[in-house]
């Protein structure tokens, strides 16, 4: 009975000096929010900005989602000059619903991107090529995936608080569309990763911890052109922080905001769909060094993976005995508050979801069970290089 209790007492001391150290990193981090900037708003274009941006989306096979993205962007306003279209020899249909939307506006221009060469992964060479056709007259260049869902007042608030920052690069994280059961319970599980890992979206960081969004993309003309587009990302499976910390390194001003009331995405159907595809990219291996993966993965596994487990099994890890506070009565404590700055941080990402056609919304509050299991996905994906993305074998 004393042995168990001595090996019971270890356990919990070794746990509480991994957990303490991790918690006080995330607090570190948290307790930068209060200075973020807040959410981009929609604006209306001024005189100033004509003609400013080029446009460029990457498309492979994605006849079934992009349709909202080609309204949005045709509900922009002057401030877009063009909008490029880079299919990768789509067989869905895809190039027709390009075509059609350039009858209706102009600025829509269909291109195919050459062969994908050697040693690049398709979003990037897509992105790379688009970008070598954009005009030289465009001083900015905004990346959009197909499945994302702008504002009308998207470009013209990113412009402007672009230029108001003095923001070099800015990227935008969306808010989420939820429709399944099982993607509400995983995929913000999933998101919680990342908050975990990085300061809050708005807050100035080193380039080394630099975050970004291909899905929403906004870079100077002149800056892409100084870095040669997108060739330093051109092996990446996360080519948007690849990029992103590229330009940060090279002394460039880069910024992460949130986008959520300008910008929509329905990423992937579903929670197996949800696994697979986006927990395949999270880990951000390709963005990394050796010392920030395992860093990543070690804080994760003490704040995020471990709390739940550690309170279920206190019963078994305490003494009926003990009189006095003990490793695992601290050990107790010390996940109990992990797990309500939790449910804390839950809240505070509800804005980011959008769950009015959801199936079984309610699961979004229970996601905090399903945190072990997305550590779990970023180990997986953190010790295995993708053979397959969008459909294309590498």
């Amino acid at each position: 009975m004393v042995n168990t209790w001595t090996i019971a007492s270890a356990i919990s001391l070794l746990l509480l000096l991994i957990q303490g150290s991790a918690t006080a990193i995330l607090l570190s981090r948290l307790i930068k929010g209060p200075s973020r900037l807040p959410p981009i708003q929609p604006q209306n274009p001024t005189p100033e900005i004509l003609g400013s941006v080029s446009v460029v989306i990457p498309t492979l096979n994605e006849v079934l989602r992009i349709s909202p993205l080609l309204a949005g962007l045709s509900r922009q306003s002057y401030e877009v000059r063009e909008i490029i279209v880079v299919d990768s020899k789509s067989q869905d249909g895809t190039p027709d619903l390009i075509k059609a939307a350039q009858q209706q506006d102009p600025r829509f221009r269909l291109m195919t991107d050459d062969p994908l060469p050697s040693g690049w992964v398709g979003r990037p060479w897509a992105l790379h090529n688009g970008f070598l056709h954009t005009s030289e007259a465009s001083k900015w260049f905004l990346g959009m995936d197909a499945d994302t869902q702008p504002s009308p007042q998207l470009v013209a608030g990113l412009v402007k608080i672009a230029e108001a920052q003095g923001y070099d690069l800015v990227s935008l994280s969306p808010q989420f569309i939820l429709k399944y059961p099982g993607e509400c319970w995983l995929q913000p599980a999933l998101l919680m990763t990342l908050l975990y890992r990085f300061d809050p979206a708005g807050v100035d960081t080193q380039p080394e911890r630099v975050m970004a969004n291909g899905q929403c993309f906004l870079c100077r003309r002149s800056v892409l052109a100084a870095v040669n587009g997108y060739t330093s990302s051109r092996g990446s499976f996360c080519d948007d922080v690849t990029l992103a910390r590229n330009i940060a390194a090279s002394g460039f001003k880069v910024g992460f905001l949130d986008g959520a009331k300008v910008l929509k995405v329905r990423m992937y159907e579903g929670a197996m769909e949800t696994w697979k595809e986006w927990g395949r990219s999270l880990d951000l291996k390709d963005a990394s060094s050796q010392s920030q993966l395992w860093g990543d993965l070690w804080l994760l596994t003490s704040v995020q993976a471990l709390p739940l487990p550690i309170i279920l099994t206190y019963p078994f890890l305490s003494s009926p005995l003990a009189l006095s506070p003990s490793p695992p009565l601290l050990l107790l404590g010390l996940n109990l508050f992990l797990f309500v700055i939790r449910f804390a941080m839950l809240l505070a990402i509800a804005p980011s979801y959008d769950r009015t056609q959801a199936k079984g919304g309610w699961l979004f509050w229970l996601s905090p069970l399903a945190d072990s299991l997305a550590v779990l996905r970023i180990f997986l994906s953190a010790f295995h290089t993708p053979r397959e993305w969008r459909g294309r074998k590498y």
